[in-house]
C-alpha cells in the first residue's frame, strides 16, 4: 500500500481497533489458480503472535482455501470510513483555485501464510465466536447451541477454518493531514453536514489540526 508520511498509521492498538471494527474484511491470495478474492467476516486474537493472529473459515465448496492450504500468503484489506471530497470545501479554492477533488478513507492491511482447520470442535468454537461477536447487544442474541446439534455438524462439514498469524501490517488514515487547518475544517463542515452517513461517519474521524 503506498503510504505517504502524513497518512501512514503505525500504532498496533489502533490498526487492532480498526481491525474488529470491520465487519467483513477482504482477503486475497495468488496460487495455482491465479488470483482469487473471498469477502469473509474474520474475528482477531490480539495477543496471538507479534501482530495478532486472524480466524475465519470459507465454504468448502470455495476453492480459495486451498491456496492457503498450499502456503500461498494471503493479504487481508479491512475497510473503514471513506467519503468523496469535493474542491468546493477547501477555503483555498476561493483564494487561488489550486484544489483538486480527492478520496479519503480508512484502511488497514494484513499479510500472512494460513493454517488450515476441519476439526468439528475447532470450527464449532470458531462459528460460536463469531456469531457471539455480532449477536452481542441484540435484544434477543442468537446462539449456535439455539440450532438442533445433526444440523450444526451438517454444516460445519461444509466449511474450512483457517488460523493467519500476521506477519506484517500496515495503516493508512488519509484524513486530509497533509491540508491547512482551515481546509481541514472546510472539509470536515462539509463531510458532517452531508446527508450521506458515509461521509458523515468519516468526518467523525476526522482530527483537526491545532
Amino acid at each position: 500500500m503506498y503510504r505517504p508520511a502524513a497518512f501512514r498509521q503505525d500504532d498496533l492498538a489502533t490498526l487492532h481497533t480498526q481491525i474488529h471494527a470491520c465487519g467483513l474484511a477482504l482477503l486475497s491470495s495468488a496460487g495455482e489458480q491465479g488470483l482469487q478474492a473471498s469477502h469473509l467476516p474474520l474475528l482477531l486474537a490480539p495477543n496471538e503472535g507479534e501482530f495478532g493472529t486472524l480466524y475465519g473459515h470459507f465454504a468448502r465448496a470455495n476453492p480459495h482455501w486451498r491456496d492457503l492450504a498450499s502456503g500461498a500468503e494471503a493479504l487481508v484489506v479491512f475497510s473503514g470510513a471513506d467519503a468523496y471530497v469535493h474542491p468546493g470545501w477547501y477555503p483555498a479554492k476561493a483564494e487561488h483555485g489550486k484544489v483538486v477533488p480527492t478520496w479519503n478513507y480508512i484502511a488497514v492491511h494484513a499479510w500472512g501464510q494460513a493454517e488450515v482447520f476441519d476439526e468439528p470442535e475447532r470450527l464449532l468454537q470458531l462459528v460460536s465466536r463469531l456469531s457471539e461477536r455480532h449477536e452481542q447487544g441484540r435484544a434477543q442474541p442468537w446462539a449456535v447451541s439455539e440450532a438442533p446439534r445433526e444440523y450444526i455438524d451438517s454444516m460445519l462439514r461444509a466449511i474450512v477454518g483457517f488460523a493467519l498469524p500476521i506477519r506484517r501490517i500496515e495503516g493508512q488514515w488519509k484524513l486530509g493531514q497533509n491540508r491547512s487547518r482551515a481546509d481541514q475544517t472546510g472539509v470536515h463542515q462539509g463531510l458532517s453536514t452531508s446527508t450521506e452517513p458515509r461521509d458523515q461517519a468519516l468526518a467523525a474521524r476526522m482530527p483537526i489540526r491545532e
